[in-house]
């Protein structure tokens, strides 16, 4: 029988999984890891340290977490694999990485779920974006606690563009997973891999034609000094999950279990709540430097929205929720 995050988490609460003596594993000192591909300062980073603030704070320095940026702890492949084994106890993955392995993951990230930040916001607090942890024991012995965000992502171009349109022969710079790949080649696009270090270059010489990026990681990048103009997609985002080892959490008492998760979620709601009130002063910030800012109509990707959805509701039936779900926010 097939493990889901429900099962395992009724089972631990009910003692049927090993748990160390409470009495015991309360009283001593944890000291836990922490690892996250993005850098020092990034709103999710700033998340995970309050985290480790919090839980110091609230067990008198009983619970200790060391959070591991910047890919200090290996890519987010390598951080699974240490999550598996139980080596590390927690891992910010994002959703690109997770959907790559488990299509029901990647559902979230299909194009047009949602159509701006605040709605994003939204729907990743709805029960329907939590019921895709069910699936997370099974497929990567992990247990997922809370969402982190990205805003929606713009296409930043070295060329002069103002539609979907003007997006088909692009050499487009995208995140390499299946569910962004499948919908920029439907758009016409070429996606082309290539490492972020070397995104400025490359727009600069001419080997893309353009970048797709969340607004906030753009504006520390400054691509917009590569850029002719910004086409805000309003598509697509990229999530982050709050991840904790299958093999550390059934381990784990339950009092402590139920502090850390309300610790990961009361986090990255002040995450989620921030990036929705600070986007529209990023964009102010893009249009000051100066750069035309243009918006793609959403009308024009009926048809690729139709022919994506017959690649992926096979492999992630929840997409339909999904969409059901974004219609009402």
């Amino acid at each position: 029988m097939a493990l889901t995050r429900r099962k395992f988490l009724a089972a631990t609460a009910a003692g049927a999984l090993p748990l160390a003596a409470p009495s015991l594993s309360l009283a001593q000192a944890k000291e836990m890891r922490l690892g996250i591909l993005t850098p020092a300062g990034h709103p999710w980073n700033r998340a995970a340290l309050k985290v480790a603030e919090t839980l110091a704070a609230e067990t008198k320095g009983r619970l200790s977490l060391t959070v591991f940026h910047s890919g200090q702890l290996g890519n987010e492949a390598a951080m699974l694999q240490q999550m598996q084994s139980g080596a590390l106890d927690m891992g910010w993955i994002m959703a690109a990485e997770l959907g790559s392995r488990v299509p029901t993951i990647a559902a979230i990230t299909a194009p047009y779920v949602v159509d701006s930040t605040p709605k994003i916001a939204k729907l990743v607090r709805d029960p329907i974006a939590m019921k895709l942890f069910d699936v997370l024991p099974a497929e990567t012995g992990t247990i997922g606690l809370a969402w982190g965000i990205t805003g929606m992502r713009a296409i930043f171009s070295a060329k002069d563009i103002s539609t979907l349109a003007d997006i088909k022969g692009m050499k487009l710079r995208i995140n390499p997973t299946p569910a962004y790949r499948d919908f920029y080649q439907l758009l016409g696009a070429a996606p082309t891999p290539i490492p972020t270090p070397q995104v400025f270059d490359a727009m600069t010489n001419g080997q893309v034609d353009g970048l797709e990026a969340d607004l906030e990681f753009s504006w520390n990048q400054r691509f917009d000094k590569v850029s002719k103009v910004i086409l805000q997609m309003n598509a697509i985002f990229m999530p982050v999950i709050a991840l904790v080892s299958g093999r550390v959490w059934q381990t784990t008492p339950a009092a402590d279990r139920e502090l850390i998760t309300k610790a990961v979620k009361s986090a990255l709601d002040t995450q989620i709540d921030e990036l929705a009130v600070n986007e529209p002063k990023l964009i102010e910030q893009f249009k000051a430097a100066p750069i035309p800012i243009r918006t793609a109509n959403r009308a024009d990707a009926e048809a690729v929205v139709a022919e994506y959805d017959k690649i992926w509701l096979p492999k992630a039936p929840i997409l339909a929720d999904l969409r059901k779900v974004g219609k009402t926010l």
